[in-house]
């Protein structure tokens, strides 16, 4: 049984409930079918800041939109959407381990793009999948 406390009328979750809630939304994908739906014509979007770019490396034709902007990008009426924008989109968001984009397919969803999810294990589960990466290269596998 959970309990959910409430603040000024509002339900109170901790992160781990709004990581669960997003992730139930979602139909996930793993980097082998994300590589697939890039070839379809899925968006594939970084939303790692720069520094962890760097650190880390990048998947090559990936859209970078570090998440602090990312809904003004995508929103259609956003006066600051990419041309890219549309409700019919199909986008798949990653960040470096899949935490974070998962919160933020599900933010794109609210926004009505349907077909927004996240790639399962996010930057490092494509690159230890042995998919294309630029920069460094060291796997997290021991």
């Amino acid at each position: 049984m959970t309990s959910t406390s409430t603040r000024g009328g509002a339900a109170i979750q901790t992160i781990d409930q709004m990581l669960a809630a997003a992730r139930a939304r979602l139909l996930r994908v793993g980097p082998r079918q994300a590589f697939q739906d890039v070839a379809w014509g899925a968006l594939l979007i970084d939303i790692r800041p720069a520094a962890q770019r760097a650190a880390e490396g990048e998947i090559p034709g990936a859209l970078i939109i570090e998440r602090n902007v990312l809904e003004w990008r995508l929103d259609p009426s956003s006066s600051a959407h990419l041309p890219q924008a549309g409700h019919d989109l199909r986008v798949i968001v990653f960040c470096s381990e899949g935490y974070t984009s998962s919160l933020a397919a599900a933010a794109l969803q609210d926004l009505g793009i349907s077909r927004a999810t996240d790639l399962d294990g996010g930057f490092c589960a494509w690159r230890d999948a042995g998919l294309p990466v630029t920069g460094p290269v060291q796997s997290s596998v021991s």
